[in-house]
């Protein structure tokens, strides 16, 4: 398996399935006969369906609606290392897809801070040396896929509109008056007025504030790998040919998103916003 710090490993090997009538040989000459036929392709063609419009019904005395309501546009700007240990040598790196994974993005009521958790998934396409002479190097294409996180804080220029005031929740306690007698030792006119202590009265309001919440918009990944401990590989290969099994990379990470809030707003009969 391979090693990554501080991240998600799996690795597969890529396999060609050989034909009975298929013979291959590796760093020597190919007999290589196709089967004729071993694929059937139909196609057609597809009609145009006809369409009839339908009048629209629209509300035409204005409306309150519950819309999102976008609360800032940003760039986060990530600065990311990471240590990948393939599982065997490899001759050379040959294609690297990557794919931005946002797992948390939120707003911490009542300040501007955004909290953004994910991680960059990388499908690493890599050459391996299976045999080798003075003229050639021959080997099979395997790939590592690994998650590599990301994490960070940043203050939020509300460039939209300022997220709702939350509302908290709130508990109240409340009596009722009540009049007793008194025992001995008291004047016979005397009475005990105060609250009654028999009940235990409350009223509890909760409030379901609405989140702000995040939309990707878009990534851009300026990257830098190095290979490390480069060494000959063991037998004869040609002279330049080297072998490794260790990546550090360097990644820039630049995350364009959208914060928004759903939020009431009037729509005036002319079908603007009020």
């Amino acid at each position: 398996m391979a090693k990554v710090e501080n991240a998600k490993v799996s690795d597969v090997e890529v396999s060609v399935t050989q034909n009975d009538n298929i013979e291959t040989s590796c760093c020597g000459t190919n007999d290589v006969s196709i089967r004729q036929g071993c694929v059937d392709v139909r196609g057609r063609n597809v009609e145009t369906c006809i369409n009839t419009p339908v009048s629209l019904d629209p509300i035409t005395t204005g409306a309150v609606i519950k819309t999102p309501v976008v609360l800032a546009e940003l760039t986060v700007q990530f600065n990311v290392t990471s240590n990948i240990e393939l599982p065997q040598n490899a001759l050379e790196i040959k294609n690297i897809k990557k794919k931005v994974k946002v797992t948390q993005c939120m707003l911490i009521q009542d300040t501007n801070i955004l909290f953004i958790r994910g991680f960059v998934r990388k499908n690493i396409d890599y050459s391996t040396r299976t045999c080798a002479n003075e003229e050639g190097i021959c080997g099979n294409l395997r790939h590592c896929t690994v998650d590599v996180p990301f994490e960070c804080t940043t203050p939020v220029t509300f460039n939209g509109t300022t997220p709702a005031p939350f509302i908290p929740t709130t508990n109240q306690e409340y009596e009722y008056f009540r009049t007793q007698e008194l025992p001995n030792g008291f004047a016979e006119k005397d009475k005990l007025l105060s609250g009654d202590l028999s009940e235990y009265n409350q009223i509890s309001t909760e409030f379901f504030n609405e989140l702000p919440y995040c939309e990707l918009i878009s990534s851009r990944i300026v990257e830098f790998d190095e290979y490390i401990d480069r060494q000959e590989p063991i037998g004869t290969a040609p002279f330049e040919e080297r072998v490794f099994n260790n990546i550090e990379q360097k990644m820039v990470v630049f995350l364009t998103l959208k914060l928004l809030q759903k939020r009431q707003v009037a729509v005036d009969p002319n079908g603007d916003l009020a």
